[in-house]
């Protein structure tokens, strides 16, 4: 018997309804502006500089070398020298897959202090509007708090609206990391909030780091709040499309092939986050253990085995979250596919109960952080199901379980 939810009129209402509600997108927010920008940012700048560079009169690998080939480099210098590149270079050794943890997060805080200054004479150009001049001061503010000396900045780039990552947890010696990949109208100013903090990269991954040291397992972990991705900008053109998703891919692939050590690695991710990891699941090494989403649109597949990864799938969505009502289609390259919570898809769903609504998935006390902090440990077996007869937890055997 052919069901009803398989019938080629409702696909075609389906279809509709979502060109329908991507033109509504475009008619109330607009094509989301590509900017163009000329002449070398600043992390050009910085790369180029480094090609031209040299240590103990050598010259320096390329920026776009294998992380392991990199980590062999900076392996082969002496601490003084490590030093002097991240003076000599900061936004390429603040960004460079491959070189130490430790270094980047060096190279960062003085990448952090030169575009401070570069703000400060931004708030007093005559020159800029008004408004001009009040980003300035914003993004001023966004750099003190970023180099407080508590932060771990992984990555930093303030080109366009910017791009950051964070860490929480010691990197180097984590038994498990987690990588948390934010959705739409995230970037360097919106990384961190004080109203709705949880809605947030760095709200996120505090909670969830809180949440994983909470469970008192005693496991090692560390967890990334990773806005190193240009999102898209509202719910326009970008938000609908994968470019922004692939794009991002690109870069999340890049991020977990450097890090330190084989530990396993989850993502997290919320969202538009959610396309992003889905374009991304397919190249991702071996050592992603775990991708779970939330409030997702949609993966950019129609089953979870389409991903091709060795990866779990985890999907979990709140009852009041409006992303339910976005049609999960993919038409033309508009939308993003098969609903990750529906009985078809084959993720593992799980309960989000006390989310309330789009942004409340890593609020304290709620189950999906509960659920969130027992993937992070490995707990597998501990996470709490969407419904009682689900099959979230068939096929996890004890060797997979904290």
């Amino acid at each position: 018997m052919t069901s009803f939810d398989s019938s080629p009129q409702l696909n075609v209402w389906r279809a509709l309804l979502a060109l329908a509600v991507v033109f509504v997108m475009l008619a109330t927010s607009g094509w989301t502006a590509l900017h163009n920008h000329r002449g070398a940012t600043p992390l050009d700048a910085s790369r180029s500089a480094w090609e031209h560079g040299r240590i103990a009169g050598h010259r320096l690998p390329d920026t776009d070398s294998a992380p392991s080939r990199l980590a062999h480099f900076f392996a082969s210098l002496d601490t003084t020298q490590r030093a002097r590149l991240a003076h000599r270079y900061p936004l390429a050794v603040g960004n460079m897959n491959g070189a130490p943890v430790k270094l980047r997060y060096q190279a960062n805080r003085i990448a952090l202090r030169q575009q401070r200054k570069v703000e400060i004479k931004r708030m007093h150009d005559d020159g800029l509007s008004d408004l001009g001049q009040h980003d300035a001061g914003r993004r001023k503010n966004r750099y003190e708090a970023l180099l407080r000396k508590d932060r771990k900045i992984l990555a930093f780039d303030p080109m366009g609206s910017g791009r950051v990552a964070e860490v929480f947890g010691n990197l180097d010696k984590a038994e498990r990391v987690s990588i948390v990949v934010p959705g739409v109208d995230t970037d360097l100013l919106t990384f961190q909030r004080t109203y709705k903090k949880y809605s947030a990269p760095v709200g996120m991954a505090r909670s969830l780091y809180a949440a994983e040291r909470a469970t008192g397992s005693g496991t090692r972990t560390a967890v990334i709040a990773w806005a190193d991705y240009t999102a898209p900008s509202g719910l326009g053109i970008d938000s609908a499309t994968a470019m922004r998703a692939e794009e991002g891919a690109v870069r999340l692939d890049s991020l977990v092939r450097a890090l330190p050590g084989s530990t396993p690695v989850a993502l997290y991710c919320h969202s538009y986050g959610s396309v992003l990891c889905g374009v991304a699941a397919h190249r991702l090494p071996a050592r992603v253990s775990d991708i779970a989403v939330a409030g997702s649109p949609g993966m950019r597949v129609e089953n979870a085995s389409h991903l091709r990864t060795s990866a779990q799938v985890w999907a979990m969505r709140d009852s009041d979250d409006w992303i339910q009502d976005v049609p999960h289609l993919e038409l033309g390259g508009l939308g993003h596919g098969a609903d990750p919570v529906s009985s078809g898809f084959g993720a593992r769903v799980l309960s989000a109960q006390g989310a309330k609504g789009h942004s409340g998935y890593f609020e304290p006390g709620t189950e999906s952080l509960r659920n969130f902090a027992e993937i992070g440990i490995g707990a597998y077996r501990a996470v709490q199901c969407a419904h009682e007869d689900d099959a979230c937890r068939k096929g996890l055997s004890a060797t997979t379980a904290a």
